[in-house]
């Protein structure tokens, strides 16, 4: 027996499927599709194989508002000819919409999804021969898509197949089995050229195919991400841009269209270090709020045999071969978008002073918007915690093609920052499931704290501040354990419309952090503020209603924050102070302080976001929203 699952969505678990299934039902597609497995499972017993094959997705419409007809599968015809989901974007869609339409297709949704399902449709009706096959048919389809995207097909014509690929867009197929497989290598098809000079695919058997040695028991899963699949089986393939993968009968293959200088012969079979419980919520009311707490151990997994305490040593695999590259170069630019841009400019300062180099630190899309000048003696660090991220990916091989280094940060093994770059730290955060990204944050920090001690390990002049950071980088864990205390002052603030964090130095990347956090979960108007530019603008806003967090640490920033401190109660301003515990000053001059630990100047900002990230879980359980799916956001960023 041949079982094939698929989802297509950055789903969190197999229970937001139903809940998709339920909504697709309105269009009567599952009971379409239901109808047709049962076709299959008449015409397959001639060949002794019982394939039960199911599509369902989790994604909203990127074209058109959230509703049943804008929903996925998308269909070709009103008969279910072809139906299609897909994650991403098709950025031509309307010209395509309008050729087709031409062609007297009608179209029922507003999504650019439909124009596929159509697409192939107008492929096979238009084919040369009756014996072309699904998977040729979908790389006609993929050859006129514009855009970023990994779709699976399903169709009436070709029961018990299923066709998946990628362009820009991530997708994995698990693999479960208690048999043996034929290999865990698939070899890539390439089409071929026969005397006729048309092109034909190469013969599927036992030696370009995965399947159960004695026509066992298998099932498929196609996902975007690994912890959709991660409960039935730790065993995936990643798919490469353009491959198509076509399940036939219980057999996996998977092709392309030519051969390019550095692809790979075969894809191989990786088994997942992932482990189910790191997905569940245990005794947490939602992932963020498990994945908060899970911070001093996440970021000691990040140092965990790269960081050595007794003789102060760092070692990063990843970045060996080319660490005396990266001390030769002349330019450091750390490109990223959301929270890891944070990430990269909360460490811009430390990686300045123990580099000696500059540092530009560049949002993806901007930097692409400015088609910003790279050279050959730069090194650009991509910081991604799915390793997925669209303006990232693509800036990554525009700094590629220009002939600079490129380093990636990611948490997920086998993504395409990952693959892409020339080298790289994995930061080991474990799973994030939330769509608010918290231990990523404090891992990516570690994880370039690391590399700036890495290259001053061999100056004189730094080892004392190298020993200082280092010893500094066994992370307290005693924020946590102002939860309640936090807890209730969001009970204070959560009917606020706004709030201001201000902070400087190292701390403006933790306003820059805190501040989108409260944006993302709890919808609030929120702002990190830079404290050295209160008097151009800023201290308009400030008066006796509105919130204001400052944060003034024990740095060579704090007659400064001070100074600001000042300025906001001298505008009846009650501001909240996050500060060092033994801040005397700043508590008794303050109506409300959060008292953290203190730090090393530079890693302190591993501390002082907690209480934000918390702040911020609390006033969206308080409002009444769902902490772990803010609406209009996605845990992946695929789409531009």
């Amino acid at each position: 027996m041949s079982r094939v699952g698929i989802d297509g969505g950055n789903s969190k678990d197999w229970e937001t499927n139903s809940r998709s299934i339920q909504l697709i039902k309105q269009r009567g597609k599952v009971k379409a599709l239901d109808e047709e497995i049962h076709k299959q499972q008449d015409i397959d017993l001639d060949v002794e194989f019982d394939v039960h094959l199911g599509i369902a997705h989790t994604r909203w419409a990127t074209h058109g508002v959230p509703s049943p007809v804008n929903s996925h599968p998308q269909r070709s015809d009103k008969s279910n000819e072809f139906i299609v989901i897909h994650n991403g974007i098709i950025t031509n869609y309307k010209d395509l919409r309008k050729f087709l339409e031409s062609k007297g297709y009608e179209f029922e949704s507003e999504t650019d999804t439909e124009t596929i399902a159509k697409l192939v449709k107008y492929m096979y009706d238009n084919r040369e021969s009756d014996d072309i096959s699904f998977a040729t048919l979908v790389e006609r389809v993929t050859q006129q898509l514009e855009g970023a995207f990994a779709l699976v097909f399903k169709s009436v014509h070709y029961p018990a197949e299923a066709v998946g690929t990628r362009r820009g867009g991530p997708l994995l197929i698990g693999v479960r089995s208690d048999h043996k497989l034929s290999t865990d290598h698939i070899p890539v098809l390439y089409r071929s050229s026969g005397k006729d000079k048309k092109p034909c695919m190469p013969r599927m058997d036992q030696d370009t195919c995965l399947f159960p040695v004695d026509e066992k028991a298998v099932e498929y899963y196609f996902a975007s991400d690994a912890s959709a699949v991660i409960e039935h089986t730790n065993r995936v393939i990643f798919l490469e841009d353009d491959d198509v993968a076509a399940v036939t009968e219980g057999r996996l293959s998977i092709h392309r269209i030519k051969r390019t200088v550095g692809d790979h012969p075969a894809r191989a079979i990786q088994t997942l270090q992932m482990e189910l419980q790191q997905i569940m919520k245990g005794n947490y009311s939602s992932f963020m709020q498990k994945e908060i707490f899970e911070q001093p151990e996440s970021v000691v997994n990040t140092m965990r045999g790269r960081l050595n305490f007794d003789d102060n040593t760092v070692i990063l695999g990843g970045l060996k071969d080319h660490i005396k590259e990266i001390q030769r170069c002349r330019r450091l630019i750390l490109i990223a978008c959301g929270t890891s841009y944070h990430a990269g400019v909360a460490t811009r300062q430390v990686l300045e002073e123990l580099t000696e180099l500059p540092v530009m630190v560049e949002l993806a899309s901007d930097f692409l918007d400015r088609n910003t000048p790279v050279f050959r003696d730069d090194v650009c660090f991509f910081i991604s915690q799915s390793g997925e991220t669209a303006d990232s990916l693509m800036a990554l091989r525009y700094c590629k093609e220009r002939g600079a280094l490129t380093v990636g940060v990611t948490n997920t093994v086998g993504s395409s920052i990952s693959r892409e770059t020339d080298c790289g730290v994995h930061i080991n955060a474990g799973p994030e499931i939330g769509v608010a990204s918290t231990k990523a944050y404090t891992s990516q920090f570690v994880a370039l704290i690391m590399f700036a001690l890495l290259m001053c390990d061999d100056r004189i002049s730094m080892q004392p501040r190298r020993r200082e950071i280092i010893q500094g980088l066994r992370v307290c864990q005693e924020v946590l354990s102002l939860d309640d205390e936090i807890q209730k002052l969001a009970v204070e603030l959560y009917q606020q419309k706004s709030v201001l964090i201000m902070g400087r130095g190292y701390h403006y990347a933790t306003c820059l952090e805190g501040a989108l956090k409260i944006k993302e979960i709890t919808y609030m108007h929120s702002e990190g503020i830079l404290a050295g530019e209160l008097k151009h603008g800023p201290l308009a806003l400030v008066d006796k209603l509105m919130p204001v967090i400052m944060i003034i640490m024990r740095d060579h920033t704090y007659t400064k924050c001070q100074n600001a401190l000042q300025q906001v109660v001298a505008r009846q301003g009650r501001p909240i102070v996050i500060c060092d515990k033994d801040d005397y000053e700043t508590i008794k001059n303050s109506s409300r302080t959060i008292n953290v630990p203190h730090c090393v100047d530079c890693l302190q900002g591993i501390l002082s976001v907690i209480p934000l990230q918390l702040l911020s879980f609390h006033l969206a359980v308080l409002r009444g929203y769902d902490v772990d799916c803010p609406r209009n956001l996605a845990k992946s960023v695929t789409v531009e």
